[in-house]
């Protein structure tokens, strides 16, 4: 079917997701950026594009759509398949919990577990049981912010607080510098291009937030082209994907305040964490789809006096 063919035969969202899925299905596309199958990543991919709610493809199913509409889908659809990038460098937008982010190969897509985490503690009805008081925290670094998502949701969360933010890469300091603007924040948040705490000396936190690359050498390797298009830095952790992590633990007493403490992300390396580190007190963070990819550790544990 040529593209003439598509925007004439295809004329509602529902034949647009129809034919996105068949595509998709057909090119054997990886998924894992917010989506984890071909009828989410086409709804998700199509609903963003037409600037619709990601999260309400019923209603619009049957509405009959533009010409103008039409050859944008089917553009995208076409680039999704062709390209193999995330639906989300597609579209320029990812989200976290509803709320809306702009992305570009710059940054890996935004899809930290620690996003949940804050809305889920924090909105819920008793607070949380371990996160600090929100209205007291005074002071948050976000290492490895890249596209600067959980150091916009750290300014929400945590209204009185200053939110430092780091990342080794320069553009994606840029792009975390256009979402700090979008969301307003950019009298609350403060950028430092460097690794890990070096641009930080002096300084100490209450809360330190961390979701730094933690992807071993074997699944590195192995990365379909959609994991391929992010920036591999973003990923790379080391031969078993906790070197940054290691790095962290090492650092974080000298920049927590002794009733602080650290969230942090590891993806799959609970075991070889807590044979490292047996006199560390983690706590592990159940969400929607894990039960060991987060960790939080007080400032006590760490040994912060």
């Amino acid at each position: 079917m040529t593209k003439d063919d598509i925007t004439h035969e295809l004329v509602t969202l529902r034949d647009y997701w129809r034919y996105a899925i068949s595509r998709f299905n057909a090119a054997d596309l990886s998924y894992g950026h917010g989506t984890t199958t071909a009828g989410d990543d086409a709804a998700f991919l199509l609903l963003d594009s037409l600037d619709l709610p990601i999260d309400a493809l019923d209603p619009f199913l049957d509405a009959r759509l533009l010409p103008a509409e039409r050859r944008l889908l089917g553009e995208r659809i076409e680039a999704r398949v062709s390209t193999r990038k995330p639906s989300a460098y597609l579209t320029g937008r990812s989200y976290i919990q509803g709320v809306r982010f702009h992305v570009d190969e710059r940054v890996i897509v935004p899809r930290s577990h620690i996003g949940e985490i804050l809305f889920s503690e924090y909105l819920g009805e008793h607070g949380s049981s371990f996160l600090p008081d929100p209205m007291a925290v005074e002071s948050v670094v976000d290492i490895c912010t890249g596209s600067g998502c959980l150091a916009v949701l750290a300014a929400k969360f945590f209204p009185a607080a200053t939110v430092d933010a780091v990342d080794l890469s320069a553009d994606a300091l840029e792009v975390a510098e256009l979402n700090i603007a979008e969301h307003d924040v950019a009298g609350q948040v403060n950028l430092f291009e460097g690794d890990l705490f070096a641009p930080l000396a002096g300084r100490t936190y209450d809360l330190i937030i961390t979701n730094p690359p933690y992807v071993d050498q074997e699944a590195l390797d192995g990365y379909p082209p959609e994991f391929r298009a992010e920036p591999k830095m973003a990923h790379d952790g080391g031969e078993d994907g906790l070197d940054l992590v290691r790095r962290i633990l090492a650092d974080a007493p000298a920049y927590l305040n002794p009733e602080g403490g650290m969230i942090c992300e590891i993806g799959s390396g609970r075991e070889i964490l807590e044979e490292e580190f047996p006199h560390l007190d983690f706590v592990w963070l159940e969400t929607e789809q894990s039960q060991d990819a987060v960790f939080w550790i007080s400032a006590e544990a760490l040994g912060v006096a």
